[in-house]
């Protein structure tokens, strides 16, 4: 959890007074545009960096602090398009942190507040840590029992009457069992999950509308809408975090007992909620989640730190705009906005034709990002970003930058829509064809130096053979000097001529030449995957190699009249499949590239088929998390050697899935939504013995 450097959005200039106006201008406009009109134009970190700016003067400058800035106030108003609703205590916000040092630092911040002098022995503050949604704030009142209001979080004291939308949303309770509190408010997040995010997104795409940006801001619109059956469409779902106003409910003294309260209600609580006792504990909760937000089945962009004895809340108190008990400890931002400078067109390995952005180089998702895909022609006609645009750039884990889309309102007149190009951008300048009922573009030219190169950079990548030495830049040079020309040519590298080159010594040329002997030995389905079948991956070509056992017996099964049919036939293969894979040893010059593969010396043996029971015959059984005796290869070859499938994510088709250290949360939440079984690794054993589930 390192130290994050957000860096300015504007210089700073001379006048520092109009600087301080200039930034709480700003701060208004984009206060409008996130909270009212569900319209950001900057991202989060921007804002963020405003703010920073902002309190860094204010601070230096006391005489230029005011009551009325943004950095003392709720931010968002109220929409005029329903009714206004007073919170009976205001909806605040929270300060924020963005690295460990500054939790500590709010951890010293409250000692001092409970009158702990530096030295002195320090008074055991335990906290409630729960996840930072991605969503809307929203209030809910009830009143004997009876959903009366639910209500937005405006500007902190005047928010908007959404009640009828409120009602719609599934997971929030209309009426509450006896026993509950004569006056309950309960405070949460309405958010939208990632896979309702997807099928509002493929319902857009079915009827001709661009796709939605985010599943936050999908989710605030949804709540605002005027029909309460349009929200009803949207699959909106809500987390608990906080009560309100409560009049005859039970004395509670901490925090974590207004969830087993609101648990005992029916009010959706989230399952990750943690009560540790030390500021490190709340370190570690934040680095976690951090580094697994991606397993959860929703959006989050932090984690929040309460101070769980309500009695020191009462001590700690509050700011104009947040309560001193509480933090919010920021994850880095996984999108910005930036300008789009260019959209050019990349040529894959099969011809496959990949848009991308050319970007105002932006920081985010933790690294800085200068180009962006934006996935095909059809993405891009959806999207409707022109070169020129301000666009949301979004970079999640180790995933692909993507444009997401425009920020409409701040798009400049004139700029004119980009239409995907005829030819292909090599040399040849081949015709480019979308090939009927596909959604991908494609040169077919044989000769087109792209695909070449794509080609060999495939055959020596990890997935396939594993050339270390052989990168994008080498391929690229042995090319142009024609020391390489397909992968064949691999195995009849010159490689006294390499020693010539710039950059090459003796000790590379060593290092190349062994890594290239190596892969002589790959097994056959690493072969496969490197020859460059289209639709042949690493799961069909293990199948392949398994139920053949010998490359010259797929060529044989190929070439035959019945080799789609017999390929068709073989589980994990598939009609698609069969079909390019016949095709493909079909083509002369494809055949003669294996002689001369053979001729180098290439592994064309097959596995021997297990000698095991096949106990999993049938079964289809999914592993999460780190297990003692197996590592990921391990447990998936324990699996299918005895019949089983091992596929990567939890279906209603599922057996079972087994649980090691650190599991996906996503999965884990999948298995329980379908009634799966859940094992651990003792039962997991036995399920391999026996093929039976405890």
């Amino acid at each position: 959890m390192g130290t994050r450097n957000f860096v300015r959005v504007s210089e700073a200039p001379s006048d520092t007074t109009h600087r301080v106006e200039q930034l709480r201008n700003e701060l208004l406009e984009h206060n409008e545009r996130y909270y009212v009109d569900d319209a950001p134009i900057i991202g989060d970190a921007d804002y963020d960096a405003l703010v920073a700016e902002l309190r860094s003067i204010e601070e230096e400058h006391p005489e230029l602090d005011s009551p009325d800035s943004p950095t003392h106030r709720v931010s968002g108003r109220r929409s005029e398009t329903f009714a206004p609703v007073t919170h009976s205590t205001p909806l605040l916000s929270l300060d924020n942190a963005f690295d460990a040092d500054e939790l500590r630092a709010w951890e010293d911040r409250l000692q001092r507040r409970l009158g702990v002098a530096e030295g002195d022995e320090r008074i055991e503050i335990g906290h409630v840590c729960e996840l930072k949604i991605d969503g809307v704030a929203i209030s809910l009142r009830y009143e004997d029992g009876d959903l009366v209001q639910g209500a937005t979080r405006g500007d902190g004291k005047v928010g908007e009457d959404v009640t009828a939308n409120v009602r719609t949303i599934g997971p929030i309770p209309t009426t509450l069992p006896k026993g509950a509190p004569r006056v309950l408010e309960v405070r949460g997040e309405v958010y939208m999950s990632s896979a309702a995010f997807e099928s509002l997104n493929e319902r857009a795409a079915a009827e001709g509308h661009a796709p939605y940006i985010n599943p936050r801001n999908s989710a605030a619109g949804s709540l605002r809408q005027k029909d309460p059956a349009a929200t009803a469409e949207r699959d909106l779902s809500m987390w608990c975090y906080q009560l309100g106003e409560v009049e005859g409910g039970p004395t509670m003294s901490r925090h974590e007992e207004a969830f087993d309260l609101l648990r005992d209600l029916g009010f959706p609580v989230n399952p990750e909620i943690r009560v540790v006792d030390t500021i490190d504990e709340v370190i570690g909760f934040c680095d976690h989640w951090e580094q697994h937000r991606h397993d959860l089945p929703y959006e989050i962009d932090g984690a929040v730190a309460k101070v769980s004895d309500l009695g020191l809340r009462d001590q700690l108190g509050f700011t104009s705009r947040a309560p001193r008990w509480a933090i919010a400890y920021k994850f880095p931002p996984e999108e910005r906005t930036t300008q789009l400078l260019d959209i050019q067109v990349s040529v894959g390995r099969t011809g496959r034709t990949t848009p991308y952005a050319v970007l105002e180089p932006v920081f985010v998702g933790g690294a800085n990002v200068e180009r962006a895909t934006l996935h095909n022609q059809d993405q891009v006609e959806a999207k409707d970003v022109r070169p020129g645009d301000t666009v949301i750039v979004r970079r999640a884990g180790d995933v692909i930058p993507e444009v997401v889309g425009p920020v409409l309102a701040a798009r400049k007149r004139g700029l004119r829509k980009w239409h995907f190009p005829t030819t292909c951008p090599c040399p040849l300048e081949a015709d480019l064809v979308r090939p009927e009922g596909e959604s991908d573009t494609r040169c077919f030219h044989p000769e087109c130096p792209f695909q070449r190169q794509g080609a060999i950079e495939h055959y020596a990548g990890r997935g396939s053979m594993d050339i270390e030495g052989l990168g994008e830049r080498s391929i690229a040079q042995f090319l142009d000097l024609g020391i390489l020309t397909d992968i064949a040519s691999i195995y009849e590298i010159d490689f006294d001529r390499i020693l010539e080159l710039e950059g090459y010594g003796q000790t590379s040329i060593d290092n190349l030449r062994k890594a290239i002997d190596e892969s002589r030995d790959r097994p056959l389905a690493n072969l496969l995957v490197g020859l460059n079948v289209r639709h042949l991956g690493p799961s069909a070509s293990e199948a392949l190699a398994e139920h053949f056992g010998h490359l010259d017996r797929i060529i044989e099964a190929t070439t035959s009249d019945e080799g789609v049919e017999a390929l068709s036939a073989i589980d994990g293969v598939g009609p698609k499949i069969a079909e390019t894979v016949c095709a493909w040893f079909a083509q002369e010059p494809n055949r003669a590239m294996l002689e001369r593969l053979r001729a180098a010396g290439l592994n064309f043996e097959g596995p021997d088929k297990a000698d095991v029971a096949q106990t999993l015959e049938g079964m289809s059984v999914v592993v999460t998390g780190t297990l003692d005796n197996y590592n990921r290869d391990e447990v998936e070859h324990a699996i299918k050697s005895r019949g089983g499938k091992s596929p990567g994510s939890v279906s209603k088709k599922t057996t079972a899935v087994v649980v090691g250290e650190g599991p996906g949360a996503s999965k884990l939440t999948k298995a329980e939504e379908n009634g799966v079984p859940v094992l651990d690794e003792a039962a997991f054993e036995r399920l391999l013995e026996t093929g039976e589930l405890p």
